[in-house]
């Protein structure tokens, strides 16, 4: 059955890499080790929701944009030509980007933006690499609709470990702004406070019938009774976190940012932006209709957020036709224990994972909101944080501030000014992290600014203690680090203590985007073996903004395979 099932998908898939995306390639899907080659045009498309028309940008048109597919060690190549007004850039989330940093996408960070009529052509391969990834725009807040599914298979021959699904779907959470997202990021910086809540919340970019004029705007699959679904689910949202589940149906986890897990069930699962996850579902229910739905998960105190719920339909063949949607049973939007009892579940597939036992580097990392203090000659407009104030993030109390020129080109040609060598590998001072702050609240909660990196030497292998701060609020941050993954080795609540925290370095959960417990900690392993500049950030992007991230660099190894490439012929300049 699996035989006849790869022949069947591998024939399958290059067909609609044909027909549906324009492009050259063999009848007969290779067994890895091929190169895709895919063509992006950012444009902008006039959509209707909510009542409301506006512009958006997209790739090729489409929201959400194209699937790129691909097996596990092949070669992508993506051409990108902006024909927007618009800075552009793609990032490929999870990709580990193996020697060629260059395309990895952070604008600023490995390179300068697309500028309106240039192109860009992104090549990578997925180096040992299998799953659900997905790419996204990465300037300014684009990426709100600028964003689609990248889906790595097996080699030919290869099974899944799991029984092979009669079908599969991509679900792709989002969020959605009536409002221009590029002047929704300006105005929400210019007013140093809060951004607007989304209007509403997507599945494959639609609303679903919750929401005002969206009747008619709702995604659905249909299914057939007594069969096994594998349905990828993958968050692109902006600023939310979300919690998904199906009405009357359990969620088996397979898969966790494009790594197998042991297979655990539930009824329900949160992910944060940037978090992917793979969930068997088996159709073992009455003939009906199922909601599929999407609603908020809000750990923070005091932030406003949308509360009401994106549903698409989950819908046997055979039901009685324009029937009611079964309601599905989401958490509260707040209940933290449902989050923590998903993230238990979660192990590698196989017990022999390479954790690094040995340590070189521990790093302890704070991470939070602050405010700073109001310097602006017009503080109605400009200071509507807390305490009028002006929002800020910061790691170890550094808010990080965006450089006007791509890091990895100034690092790799040894251009001085555009950043420093000296973030803190612990915090510049200890206190009651969850409870307390820095300096002394509520008169200053400020952070320093600052454009700092911390460099790491090739093979160093590194703990990083991640802990979450209450200087503002206590809240689940999901963190990303990009051109690797990571094991996550533990996680608890309160303040990091290293005589009562509980590691796992048997079978723990390799990812790429973890959510650092509300008023907790995370701790990730992984070896530096991946020269160039890499960004890690908080993937809510309202907090990226405000300066919740920095970036590591790892320095060249021995020889041609452990060495930072020379930058390509078509590099964008600044």
């Amino acid at each position: 059955m699996t035989n006849v099932f790869s022949t069947w998908f591998t024939q399958w898939l290059s067909l609609l890499l044909i027909f549906a995306y324009n492009f050259h390639v063999m009848a007969q899907w290779p067994s890895g080790g091929s190169t895709r080659f895919y063509d992006f045009k950012v444009q902008t498309k006039r959509v209707t929701r909510l009542c409301n028309t506006k512009g958006i940008v997209t790739i090729n048109g489409m929201f959400p944009g194209p699937s790129v597919y691909a097996q596990e060690d092949d070669r992508i190549v993506v051409k990108v030509t902006n024909e927007t007004p618009y800075n552009t850039t793609i990032h490929w989330h999870g990709v580990r980007q193996k020697l060629s940093c260059w395309f990895d996408g952070p604008s600023y960070i490995t390179q300068c933006p697309i500028q309106a009529g240039r192109s860009f052509t992104y090549e990578f391969t997925m180096v040992k690499q299998k799953g659900t990834f997905f790419w996204h725009a990465h300037v300014s807040w684009l990426r709100a609709t600028v964003y689609g599914a990248l889906l790595v298979y097996p080699k030919t021959g290869v099974p899944y470990p799991f029984k092979v699904p009669h079908e599969e779907h991509t679900l792709i959470l989002g969020e959605y702004w009536m409002q221009d997202v590029v002047e929704l990021e300006l105005n929400t910086t210019a007013s140093g406070g809060p951004p607007t809540p989304a209007n509403a919340y997507t599945i494959n970019g639609q609303p679903g019938p919750n929401y005002n004029c969206s009747n008619n705007d709702v995604y659905h699959i249909d299914v057939v009774s007594g069969k096994t679904y594998l349905l990828r689910l993958i968050h692109a949202g902006l600023n939310m976190e979300n919690f998904f589940a199906i009405a009357n149906h359990n969620l088996t986890i397979v898969e966790a940012d494009g790594e197998y897990t042991k297979p655990f069930t539930t009824d329900r699962v949160m992910l944060g932006p940037g978090q992917t996850m793979s969930v068997l579902v088996t159709t073992d229910q009455s003939l009906g209709k199922y909601s599929m739905a999407m609603g908020p998960y809000m750990s923070a105190k005091g932030v406003k957020f949308q509360n009401i719920s994106s549903i698409a339909y989950f819908q046997y063949l055979g039901a009685v036709p324009n029937t009611l949607s079964l309601p599905a049973k989401l958490p509260v939007f707040n209940d933290n224990l449902a989050v923590k009892t998903v993230m238990d579940g979660l192990r590698s597939l196989n017990n022999c994972v390479n954790v690094p036992k040995q340590i070189d580097t521990e790093l302890f990392v704070t991470i939070g909101l602050n405010v700073q203090k109001c310097r602006s000659k017009t503080p109605e407009k400009n200071c509507r944080g807390l305490n009028n104030g002006v929002m800020a993030a910061s790691m170890n109390n550094i808010s990080f501030v965006k450089p006007k020129t791509s890091l990895l080109e100034a690092y790799y040609k040894k251009i001085n000014g555009s950043f420093t060598e000296d973030f803190p590998g612990v915090p510049l001072k200890y206190y009651d992290f969850v409870n307390g702050a820095p300096n002394n609240v509520p008169n200053n909660t400020q952070a320093l600014n600052g454009t700092r990196a911390l460099v790491l030497e090739y093979g160093t292998r590194v703990q990083l203690i991640m802990q979450d701060t209450g200087t503002v609020t206590t809240e689940n941050h999901p963190i990303h680090l990009h051109g690797y993954s990571f094991y996550v080795v533990g996680y608890g609540s309160g303040n990091f203590d290293l005589k009562t925290a509980n590691f796992n370095l048997v079978d723990p959960p390799y990812m790429n985007t973890i959510g650092v417990p509300v008023g907790g900690w995370a701790a990730i392993r992984f070896v530096a073996d991946n020269p160039g500049v890499w960004f890690m950030h908080c993937h809510l992007d309202i907090h990226q903004s405000w300066g919740l991230g920095t970036v590591l660099i790892v320095t060249n190894g021995q020889g041609e395979l452990e060495t930072l490439p020379h930058p390509p012929a078509d590099l964008p300049q600044c």
